[in-house]
This record gives structure tokens, C-alpha cells and sequence, in this order.
């Protein structure tokens, strides 16, 4: 695990909490906020998969 997953992993935590929060309290932006983390953790891991995937390619040649 590279600090790219480490990073989606904390943005996607950080955003349900939001989403959640905003959710029970009905604010929208604090909502807004929770689903943009989430999309921002989603990103993280998909460049971490990304370079789990060359590190693995450059090992087995």
C-alpha cells in the first residue's frame, strides 16, 4: 500500500463523515463537501492502483 491509498482511504472516511453530518443536519454544502472527498479518495486510490500496477509490471520483467 503506497500513501496514495493512504491518502483515498482518509478522503473517503473524511467525506462519508461530511455526507453524513450534512445529511442529518440538512446542510447541503457540508453534504456537497462529503460527496467531493469521496470522489477525491476515489481518485487517490485509482493513481495508487495505477502505481501498484507499473511496480508490479517493472518486477516481473
Amino acid at each position: 500500500m503506497d500513501s496514495e491509498h493512504v491518502k483515498g482511504a482518509a478522503d473517503n472516511v473524511k467525506g462519508a463523515i461530511k455526507d453524513t453530518a450534512g445529511k442529518i443536519t440538512g446542510d447541503e454544502k457540508l453534504q456537497a463537501e462529503g460527496k467531493m472527498d469521496k470522489v477525491k479518495g476515489a481518485a487517490h486510490n485509482a493513481v495508487g492502483d495505477v502505481k501498484d500496477a507499473v511496480r508490479d509490471a517493472t518486477k516481473s520483467d
